[in-house]
């Protein structure tokens, strides 16, 4: 028997000697960078692809013959979606690490604020917020995060589906803090209502335009359309106006020092998904083929789903007046709101300025005075 016959017929490891064997790193594929990162190498791939390396096509397809995954899923094109690398770089691992490290310092403030006595000391206008408005917006990140993770199964690439999906185990994990969050401290201050913060989702007129936004997040047909939409509209609009611009603001002069620790949370999951976001939408409008389309397609999202977020926006400017000590406006957090969704778009490529509300009489909301100039056509609706 032939050295060749032995090799040909061999299956041991070493038989075959080819370009590559005695590297110790996945080389199939381009590294963004010089060398790939550990984040590559248990990402790219993963997901196979017939235009790659599954050569004999898909081996499953549903009854109407669409494949596995299909890039007809979303109207956004892309010469290469296997060019995509997340900049958290977060795969299964240190997403559950991470994810893991939240959980325990969440459960540290709740514990050590009980100990203290702090809940008590809550001012009682606040304890009303907590109870009526924080309880209720989490139903918006619940949403939210539903939404996202239906999109992700659509997600082409494991790079883009990996970044979707982590992006709705934050929103799912931060619906439930919130939620663990307000049945500790609940059950320190008499006459807390859990079921407060549903009633007023389902039926207080602050929060129908925010339900409205979010609905019509969870109908879009189009993954990339719901990833977009979460987290370069709502998310700088209506999410972070909410939790940073009123609740971390104004918790500390109501005595409520816990309450920030817990949302901030939050918005540090937010600034890895942006970030995510940013670099998934940009590469697709810098594409040489289709990045003209697709930033005609994200413009259309953007007036569609910017208006439903302005409008929900501006209906929750009456929570800024309940705490009864006013460390915090409504009109400057929307303008930085205003300011952080039109930088956004500048970084990757559309127009989202909207325009400033007008000067406010005293004693006038913002939501009227916002009704003399309309953001959009949708927000008109």
């Amino acid at each position: 028997m032939t050295m060749q016959e032995t090799e040909t017929k061999s299956a041991a490891a070493g038989a075959k000697a080819f370009p590559g064997s005695d590297s110790r790193r996945y080389n199939y594929f381009e590294p963004k960078g010089r060398k790939a990162t550990h984040y590559e190498d248990v990402t790219v791939d993963v997901q196979p692809d017939p235009e790659r390396y599954l050569l004999q096509n898909w081996i499953i397809s549903f009854g109407d013959g669409t494949p596995t995954y299909s890039k007809d899923w979303t109207a956004l094109k892309c010469t290469d979606w296997h060019g995509f690398r997340a900049p958290d770089q977060e795969w299964e691992r240190t997403h559950y690490q991470r994810q893991s490290t939240i959980v325990g310092m969440i459960q540290n403030v709740v514990e050590n604020a009980r100990r203290a006595g702090a809940p008590q000391r809550f001012d009682k206008a606040w304890v009303a917020v907590l109870q009526n408005h924080v309880g209720a917006f989490k139903h918006a990140e619940y949403g939210l995060g539903t939404a996202l993770m239906r999109a992700q199964r659509y997600g082409y690439t494991q790079m883009v589906n990996n970044a979707i999906l982590t992006n709705a185990s934050y929103k799912l994990r931060f619906a439930q803090d919130l939620t663990l969050y307000l049945a500790e401290v609940g059950s320190d201050i008499g006459g807390f209502d859990l079921d407060a913060g549903k009633a007023h989702w389902l039926d207080d007129p602050i929060w129908q335009p925010c339900r409205e936004a979010v609905e019509h997040i969870r109908a879009a047909t189009d993954f990339l359309e719901q990833y977009f939409a979460v987290n370069l509209v709502f998310e700088p609009l209506v999410g972070e106006l909410f939790r940073s611009g009123f609740v971390m603001q104004v918790a500390a002069a109501q005595n409520d020092f816990s309450t920030p620790s817990v949302i901030s949370a939050a918005e540090a999951d937010y600034e890895r998904n942006l970030a995510n976001a940013v670099e998934l939408f940009a590469l697709l409008l810098r594409d040489p083929a289709h990045g003209e389309d697709n930033r005609t397609m994200l413009q259309s999202w953007f007036s569609h789903h910017g208006g439903l977020a302005v409008k929900a926006a501006l209906q929750l400017q009456p929570l800024w007046s309940l705490p009864r000590v006013k460390a915090a406006s409504f009109t400057d957090a929307f303008e930085r709101a205003r300011n952080r969704v039109a930088a956004i778009g500048r970084e990757i490529g559309i127009d989202a300025d909207l325009p400033a509300l007008p000067p406010i009489e005293v004693g006038q909301p913002a939501a009227e005075a916002a009704v003399t100039a309309p953001v959009t056509d949708a927000a008109a609706e």
